[in-house]
């Protein structure tokens, strides 16, 4: 475990330490976590969700036995009746 020294700027900004960002390949924008535990501060990478979402959509339908094409099927099917609703 490391530690870094850190300073409250104006407005509330924080640098992270360059180390860190390089370690973390940390670029302007990303998004991170500041979680509070009491006394205790972490900060964190904020993860897109997307990764986690795909991984239990996955899951779901692997386990009702639904292959991705029945997927585009079922889409493809709804499109073309929205489609023949709409005229």
């Amino acid at each position: 475990m490391k530690s870094f020294a850190i300073r409250l700027e104006k407005n509330g900004t924080i640098t992270v330490p360059q180390a860190i960002q390089d370690k973390l390949n940390l670029c302007e924008g990303d998004l991170l976590n500041l979680i509070e535990i009491e006394d205790l501060i972490l900060l964190t990478l904020k993860q897109p969700k997307v990764p986690q979402l795909s991984d239990q959509i996955t899951k779901i339908r692997e386990k009702a036995n639904v292959t991705l094409n029945d997927l585009l099927q079922g889409l493809d099917d709804e499109r073309q009746t929205i489609y023949q609703e709409k005229q």
